[in-house]
């Protein structure tokens, strides 16, 4: 083993133990306090590359990074007005979420997710939100609710 590197299980069995820790302690409060995890990967990684404020170009960079660092095998997206659709396959942290669900707690924060939402919000300005995450065999559904730009004062 590189001495750079850690082992994934190592990884995702600490992030379990803090997701459910976190859990334990706010319940569905807590999904509120993650939403920024993510945020130096998405400064280091995602941001240089946000160059257009298209929506759609926007993603596919998201998801160019998530597949290049093999965070994901697939992500794929579809809009309805509001509403931003999103399946990510073959995710690395998706182990996690089997742990939380095994334990009764229905997946509250997601990365891929929260990249997205930080770009939204970035390039974008306007606010979003994860609404949902459902986990399937084919891997996790996600919504994003994307809303009006916020008014301004003065």
């Amino acid at each position: 083993m590189n001495k750079n590197s850690v082992p994934l299980d190592y990884a995702n069995s600490l992030m379990y133990e803090l997701e459910k820790a976190f859990w334990d302690e706010r319940g569905k409060g807590a999904r509120f306090r993650m939403m920024n995890v993510g945020q130096q990967y998405y400064t280091e990684k995602v941001k240089p590359l946000l160059q257009s404020n298209d929506i759609d170009d926007i993603l596919e960079k998201i998801k160019g990074v998530l597949q290049s660092e093999g965070i994901t095998a697939g992500i794929s997206f579809s809009r309805e007005d509001k509403l931003l659709k999103v399946t990510v396959k073959g995710c690395l942290h998706r182990p996690v979420e089997d742990r939380m669900l095994a334990k009764g707690v229905e997946p509250f924060t997601c990365v891929p997710a929260n990249l997205i939402v930080l770009a939204i919000e970035e390039k974008l300005d306007l606010p979003a939100e994860l609404a949902e995450i459902k986990v399937a065999e084919d891997g996790c559904h996600l919504t994003l609710v994307i809303f009006e730009k916020r008014p301004r004062l003065g």
